[in-house]
């Protein structure tokens, strides 16, 4: 059954549906995720708008990730749902030849990063420009909706094939007045990415990979000292928590530093404020806390900070941080981790026992 999106509006006991209207110009569209590529709900970094490739028409944005691989987004306009799957798939194979000099020459081109590549990368996603760009890219289709067979047949390049493509879909509604955009995916993005990430990497071990993640709302040395993770300020962050279960196997690594603890999760995702430490008869925020942050917005499941147990088996300081260059590092709150030569590292310096 083809994806099919409704809303209401709830007015007192009752539920009125909000009707659904077409965007005027999917260039208003591609315009809004132009000017606020969150509203993908995906961590990018735009670098690119209506760019030619050699075969037959324009890709409509191009966009990096924090890893530095490449992301095309197809807009669906006017063409049938086939074509548009025909085509992003014709673009993404003229863009895994893409080398980093092409990457860059594209990013040149665009006009909205005057400050170069460089700068607005590290601004985005506050690390370095990798090196080598491009060693990985993936596919997003944006549309209202598909017919049933075009979706199967994206369903299954990414199921059977573990391509990284999916469908992203977005619906106006309006209401006295009121214009309301809708989003949805027709399938989980981290599951898709997860997918193409393990091709040829061998079966999962049970082990997770957490990004801890300090700021202004959470830091290591209270994580290693109450024993949990954190992830909140929106749901997009703390929503994959919620993945863990008790008895998981987590190694956290803080970006730009490394791996820098070994545990298993002892109490599922919860809010801050609710969380008590293993041991203690004390609220987490009754406690001397390093990052007083973690309060933030602590009555707003939505954006408030959420936490998951650990009990940590073996911790290290920032400075003895575990890395090597070339180590498995992924944007994703949570992921499986695959990388074999990262585990098998990771097992050691961790004393972890099979």
């Amino acid at each position: 059954m083809s994806h099919n999106m409704m809303l209401w509006e709830r007015k007192g006991q009752e539920l009125i549906e909000v009707a659904r209207h077409r965007v005027d110009r999917e260039e208003r569209l591609e315009e809004w995720i132009e000017k606020d590529v969150r509203i993908l709900g995906l961590d990018l970094l735009i670098i690119g708008r209506q760019v030619q490739s050699p075969f037959r028409g324009r890709i409509d944005l191009i966009a990096l990730d924090s890893r530095g691989a490449v992301v095309v987004i197809e807009l669906k306009r006017d063409r049938s749902p086939r074509d548009v799957v025909a085509q992003v798939l014709d673009y993404a194979s003229w863009v895994r030849t893409l080398t980093t000099r092409d990457v860059l020459d594209i990013s040149d081109k665009y006009k909205k990063l005057p400050e170069g590549l460089a700068r607005a990368f590290f601004n985005r996603f506050n690390t370095e420009l990798p090196e080598d760009l491009n060693t990985s890219h993936r596919m997003v289709i944006v549309a209202s909706e598909l017919d049933d067979a075009s979706e199967r047949i994206v369903q299954y390049l990414s199921s059977a094939h573990s391509l990284n493509i999916n469908v992203v879909f977005f619906n106006c509604f309006a209401r006295e007045g009121i214009e309301l955009l809708g989003r949805s995916w027709l399938m989980d993005p981290q599951e898709v990415e997860e997918r193409s990430e393990g091709r040829g990497k061998g079966l999962w071990e049970g082990y997770w990979f957490v990004n801890l993640g300090e700021g202004d709302h959470r830091c290591w040395d209270d994580c290693r000292k109450y024993g949990f993770i954190s992830a909140g300020q929106g749901q997009v962050y703390s929503e994959p928590l919620k993945r863990l279960k008790v008895g998981d196997k987590i190694f956290g690594y803080l970006k730009r530093t490394g791996y820098l603890g070994y545990g298993v999760v002892e109490s599922e995702s919860q809010m801050a404020r609710d969380f008590i430490p293993a041991g203690s008869d004390e609220h987490l925020f009754n406690l001397p806390l390093k990052q007083e942050g973690i309060k933030a917005n602590a009555d707003n499941p939505e954006m408030c900070e959420w936490v998951v147990g650990v009990k940590w088996l073996k911790t290290y300081s920032h400075a003895d941080a575990q890395t090597y260059k070339g180590i498995f590092a992924n944007q994703n709150i949570v992921c499986k981790l695959r990388d074999a030569a990262t585990l098998g590292f990771l097992k050691k310096q961790f004393d972890v026992e099979e």
